[in-house]
C-alpha cells in the first residue's frame, strides 16, 4: 500500500512540474520602432512586435500616449498606426485578459515624429 501511495504521490507532482514548465512565461517584445526612434510624419508609422500571453492572456492592446488604438488579435506581426503629430509619442503594447483587462505585462518605446 506505501509503494502504491508513493507512486501516486510521485506521479502526481511529475504531472504537476511537467504541466508548470508547459505554461509559458507572458512577455510582450516591440521590435520596432526602436527606444528613441525617429520617425517621419510623412510617413505612416508600423509598430513590429512580438507576444506570448501567458496563461492569463489572451491577446493584446495597443496604446498610443495612453489611449488605446487597436485590439491586436495576432501574437506577432505588424500593425499600421494612425497618423502621428509632430513631437514625442509613448507607444505601448499591453496583454489583455479575454475581458480586456491588463494583466500587467506591456513594453513600451518612446519615439519622436519629425
Amino acid at each position: 500500500m506505501r509503494k502504491l501511495n508513493r507512486l501516486m504521490i510521485l506521479s502526481a507532482l511529475a504531472f504537476v512540474a511537467s504541466t508548470a514548465f508547459a505554461a509559458e512565461e507572458a512577455s510582450v517584445r516591440i521590435i520596432s520602432p526602436a527606444e528613441g526612434a525617429k520617425l517621419d510624419a510623412m510617413t505612416a508609422p508600423k509598430i513590429e512586435y512580438d507576444v506570448k500571453p501567458g496563461p492569463k492572456g489572451d491577446h493584446t492592446h495597443l496604446y498610443v500616449d495612453g489611449k488605446e488604438e487597436a485590439v491586436l488579435r495576432k501574437l506577432k506581426g505588424s500593425h499600421t498606426l494612425n497618423a502621428l503629430s509632430p513631437g514625442e509619442h509613448n507607444l505601448c503594447i499591453k496583454v489583455v485578459s479575454k475581458g480586456h483587462t491588463p494583466i500587467g505585462v506591456e513594453q513600451c518605446v518612446k519615439v519622436t515624429v519629425q
